[in-house]
């Protein structure tokens, strides 16, 4: 089953057991998934793949992390403890990312293949590392890993 035909019954779950941070997060994100699926010229009776849902979800998930970080710095804990809620269903679907352990040897595999010797093509190298491993890791510990490699 494709994770937008199981977003969808998630929705209907999530109604037969009155969940509603699940309820309001996943239908976001079928909302979302439909506005890429016009934006693409596609009607919204299609549905995405697997990879695009899970750029959605992504992209959904990163509004969260920064809105956490401007309620907490505005002081507003009442709203950050919504976007906490809604970020930890979104985390649910997003499969686990790596860590710095795991980025470690790829980055230095990359190094070595550009023959980067100095920070100054930093930005080339975490991107062939981004590139190389597709969204398995996330970009700020990417590039923590490869800062650390200088």
């Amino acid at each position: 089953m494709s994770i937008h035909t199981e977003l969808k019954n998630s929705i209907k779950e999530a109604l037969k057991a009155k969940d509603e941070v699940k309820l309001r997060t996943v239908r976001s994100v079928v909302t979302a998934c439909t506005n890429t699926l016009v934006a693409t010229n596609r009607t919204p009776q299609e549905e995405l793949s697997d990879e695009e849902v899970l750029l959605v979800i992504k992209k959904l998930a990163k509004q969260r992390k920064e809105s956490i970080a401007q309620f907490e710095a505005a002081g507003r804990d009442d709203l950050a403890v919504v976007e906490k809620e809604e970020l930890a269903v979104l985390e649910a679907y997003l499969p686990t990312l790596m860590s710095r352990e795991e980025i470690l040897p790829v980055a230095e595999k990359i190094k070595a293949e550009l023959k980067v010797e100095d920070k100054s093509k930093l930005g080339i190298l975490v991107g062939a590392v981004m590139k190389e491993l597709k969204g398995k890791a996330d970009g700020a510990d990417v590039k923590a890993v490869v800062e650390g490699l200088f």
